[in-house]
This record gives C-alpha cells, structure tokens and sequence, in this order.
C-alpha cells in the first residue's frame, strides 16, 4: 500500500464509520426486534395448540432454510408489487428481524426445553403461576443455557449486514462501493472495511466472553 493510498484510507475513514454506525443500528435493531419475535415463536412451539405451533414451525424453517439475500430482495423489490413500498432501512430491519427470529426461536425453545421439569413442579408447589414460574425460575435459567449461541448470532448478524449494501442502506460495506467506485481504490477500501467489521466482532466476541465469565461465576458462587 503507497503512502497516497494509505492517506486516501484515512480520509475516508469518517465515511467508513459513519458506515459502520448504521451497521451497528442494524445490528442492535434486528437483534432486539428478533429476541422479541423469536421468544413468542418459542413459546408458540412449546405450549400453544397444534395449528399455531405448526405455523410456528413453518416459519422457523422458512427463515432459515432460504437466504437472507433472497428475504430482503422479497421485502424490498418484491412487496412494492402488492402495494407496500419500504424505505432501505425500514426493509433491511424488517428483514434482518425476521431471520433473526426464526433463530432465536429455535435457541430458545431449546434453552427452555433443557430445564428440569421438576423445576416447574417445585414452583407450583410453593403457589407460584405459570407465568410466574417462567419469569422468576425458568427463563433465567434458559438465559445462561441460551447466552453463547445467542452472542454467536448476534455477532453473525453484524457481518450479515452487509447484505444491506444490496439495497442501498449506507452501512459499512455500501459505504466502502461508494468510495471505491470514487477513488478506484478497490482492494484498499475493502480491507479498511474488513478490518473495521473485525474489530467490531472482536470486540463483541470480547463482551461475550466477559458476560458469560460472570454469568457462571455468579451461578457457581450460589
């Protein structure tokens, strides 16, 4: 790499973060909405009556078993035919939130399924609620089974959003076309866009591993 190149990555680096603060919101979006869908598609699949669960269960493979590429070309180019034009971002978060879910789902239906049943029984018997139960007794423990491949998603997530260059969301990557298709700087800018998305796994990898540490640490100290 020339020093004219090297400079040329530094003054572009304000672009590239400005990127990457849109990942970010992608990320930490698609996440939040996701946990949320995904928690009641696990509960669907667990305790609701047969239809609903099965429909939970067309769902999860649908999400999962296709592309996330394909779901955001269906949400953005696609539903504009039916009526329904969404704006990039609105469609990338959508999409992002819906594939979330479907393995969310999944993570945490296990997590739930793990813990003993006894665990449900011990409540009933000291007059705690169902809902009581899942809150207090059963979903904190499901969380600590849950937390690893729920951080290993996320993390997934924030290099999935690249996807979103596809459809003119201005995150890291698409930032990195624009400057490109500028500069013709094709193998520079790319690297400073890999770089910046490993820095940021990294460092999420690094806040996993410290919240898992204390999360067993406090489990081991009770």
């Amino acid at each position: 790499m020339t020093p004219e190149t090297f400079q040329l990555v530094l003054d572009s680096l304000p672009f590239l973060l400005k990127g990457a603060i849109w990942t970010i919101i992608l990320s930490l979006g698609g996440m939040f909405f996701g946990m949320l869908l995904g928690f009641g598609l696990a509960l669907v699949r667990l305790y609701a009556i047969a239809p609903l669960g099965w429909l939970a269960r067309v769902y999860i493979s649908f999400f999962r078993g296709t592309p996330l590429l394909v779901q955001l070309f269906i949400i953005y180019f696609g539903l504009p035919e039916l009526g329904l034009q969404l704006e990039p971002l609105t469609a990338a978060l959508i999409g992002f939130s819906l594939n979330m879910a479907a393995y969310v789902a999944e993570i945490m239906r296990a997590a739930i399924a793990s813990i003993d049943r006894g665990q449900w029984e011990a409540a009933a018997s000291i007059g705690m609620s169902k809902s009581q139960t899942m809150l207090r007794t059963i979903l904190p423990q499901a969380m600590r089974t849950a937390l690893p491949p729920l951080g290993n998603s996320f993390i997934s997530l924030v290099k999935d959003t690249a996807l979103a260059a596809t459809i003119q969301v201005p995150e890291l990557f698409r930032q990195a076309q624009l400057i490109t298709a500028r500069t013709y700087e094709v193998f520079a800018m790319y690297l400073a866009a890999t770089v910046i998305y490993w820095i940021l796994s990294s460092l999420l990898a690094h806040l996993q591993n410290r919240l898992e540490a204390r999360v067993n640490r406090h489990e081991a100290d009770n």
